[in-house]
């Protein structure tokens, strides 16, 4: 989508002439045009020559694309501070722009200069988003990539554990169903010996059927 911000100048004409009619050679559709040929004489694409160390910093963004300020120092950064001036601010659209033009011409700096330094610096800063959008997109790439190796180990060691657990339960129950087999072995064995004690004994001292029960606390002196 191409940027109006050109629409700021209603004319490249020399300041002071006043606006032409429509269709004229200093009428807004000139001046785009004018405009639009300044922009298609320079590259659609900047090329950065260093690396910019600081994304934050514009003026680093733009020294990396070789944008340095035209030798009579009218960029378009120093007309946008003019145009924010306190002394014209709250004027009128046209007075500040003739205000401008008049300042330019006063020091022998073309209005064209001015635009194609702002053509110049808005295209390093779209291209320098690409480039960060570029990297963003591959960044996420790369760690989606490395989250979905590490869910993929997690998976595995959550299965390897769960699966140990499981092992755990399966050796408890095996071992419960050996202990309580054993016991009842144990209570038939203890029936066979109550029945033969019960021949000769009023109060049997053999127990059967429950669980056995703890032994008795020592109360030897010396442990």
């Amino acid at each position: 989508m191409s940027k109006k911000w050109y629409n700021v100048f209603v004319s490249v004409g020399a300041a002071g002439n006043p606006p032409a009619e429509a269709g004229g050679e200093n009428s807004p559709a000139s001046a785009a045009q004018a405009v639009a040929d300044i922009a298609a004489a320079i590259a659609p694409e900047p090329k950065f020559t260093t690396a910019v160390a600081n994304p934050g910093s514009f003026d680093e963004i733009y020294a990396a694309a070789e944008i340095h300020p035209p030798p009579h120092g009218f960029t378009i950064m120093k007309v946008a501070e003019m145009l924010r001036s306190e002394h014209i601010h709250n004027l009128p659209r046209e007075v500040k722009r003739s205000s401008v033009l008049v300042a330019l011409e006063a020091s022998g700096a073309p209005l064209q200069d001015v635009i194609e330094d702002a053509v110049k610096r808005d295209r390093a800063l779209d291209t320098f988003e690409r480039v960060q959008q570029r990297s963003v997109t591959e960044l996420e790439t790369r760690k989606t990539q490395e989250n979905q190796q590490i869910q993929t180990e997690m998976d595995r060691i959550v299965a390897e554990h769960r699966s140990r657990m499981q092992a755990n339960q399966d050796e408890i129950a095996k071992e419960k169903e050996r202990f309580f087999a054993w016991r009842l072995k144990k209570q038939e064995e203890e029936q066979k010996i109550a029945d033969a004690v019960s021949y000769f004994v009023v109060d049997n001292p053999i127990t059967t059927g429950g669980p056995a029960a703890a032994p008795p606390a020592s109360s030897d002196s010396r442990k």
